[in-house]
């Protein structure tokens, strides 16, 4: 097993497990959903969010899950404490990080990535290195916490199925709901069938850290939301959230309609100035993080936002 590249056996589930997952109440005729993925321990995007998540409309009737990778950049106690309160106040998921740091002791996938070849050895590396540091900052009695967290939720908004996965329909640390993955017209009709199999309308993912909201065909959508806590899109500083709403989302960087339900990726703006130094005061230049991620936090990516809402491809249904 190679560390940061291999998919643990516990990390494995089939689209057939979503299909026969219970609907908890609280996630049964809902008006808004909220599914952040990719908070990445970054307090200054959790505070947009939930200040966002509270103007909403809806009372009871709307929700939030956070969709893994909650933790990854918050790597002292109160800091970790911080996030973690605020997260367990809501819906949530493990991602790959929360499930390696649920372990007593880092094991044989690091930090559970399972990172395709695409993706250079050294970044690889670097998040092993990022998850033996804040795996020793875990605050104790939070590992079980972790532990207990599902690896997918099932939920209901506008009278419509949502799968709610941190990676994909097979593995919670898959790439098939990738941006990457699905420039390949295979790879959308294979996510068409996992909704099939699950009986979703839509899945929501995140973990392979860029934005696409993908049309599958017969009203059926993948929308991955990158990551909330870092920038998303070239010339923007802004993390992303999914937002599956009965009403149409006033500040959307994209958005679509299926039926009843209004599916969007909506910008979180926090401020980043305030988020750079926390992040270069816990991860200075050489760490492993500022090594890896300071230009992204800092000059954000090249990703064109053009290329985030893609259709079904023609024939799928």
């Amino acid at each position: 097993m190679s560390p940061g590249r291999s998919c643990p056996l516990d990390y494995r589930y089939r689209a057939s497990d979503i299909a026969h997952a219970p609907l908890p109440e609280g996630l049964r005729g809902l008006e808004t959903l909220y599914v952040v993925g990719g908070l990445y321990g970054n307090p200054e995007a959790l505070a947009a969010v939930l200040a966002a998540f509270e103007a909403e409309p809806g009372g009871r009737r709307k929700a939030l899950v956070f969709n893994g990778d909650f933790h990854w950049f918050d790597a002292e106690p109160d800091g970790f404490a911080t996030v973690q309160a605020a997260v367990m106040r809501h819906w949530a998921t493990r991602g790959n990080v929360e499930t390696e740091l649920a372990r007593e002791q880092i094991g044989a996938a690091g930090c559970g990535c399972a990172y395709p070849d695409f993706v250079d050895s050294a970044t690889v590396a670097h998040s092993n290195r990022i998850i033996e540091r804040l795996h020793a900052a875990v605050p104790a009695g939070q590992r079980a916490v972790l532990a207990a967290l599902p690896p997918f939720l099932r939920a209901e908004v506008a009278g419509m199925a949502v799968g709610i996965v941190h990676g994909d329909a097979e593995s919670l640390a898959g790439w098939c709901f990738s941006q990457e993955a699905f420039k390949a017209p295979e790879a959308v009709a294979a996510a068409g069938r996992a909704c099939e199999d699950a009986r979703v309308a839509v899945f929501a993912s995140s973990h392979s850290c860029l934005p696409v909201l993908q049309g599958l065909g017969g009203g059926r959508w993948l929308a991955n939301n990158g990551a909330a806590g870092m920038p998303n899109v070239a010339g923007q500083d802004f993390g992303l959230l999914t937002r599956l709403s009965r009403q149409p989302a006033r500040d959307a960087l994209v958005q679509v309609r299926s039926g009843a339900l209004h599916l969007a990726l909506c910008p979180i703006r926090f401020d980043p100035e305030a988020w750079w130094r926390r992040f270069e005061s816990l991860w200075p230049p050489g760490s492993a993080a500022h090594d890896s991620y300071a230009t992204r936090i800092r000059a954000g990516v090249a990703y064109p936002r053009g290329q985030i809402l893609r259709p079904a491809p023609p024939g799928a249904t």
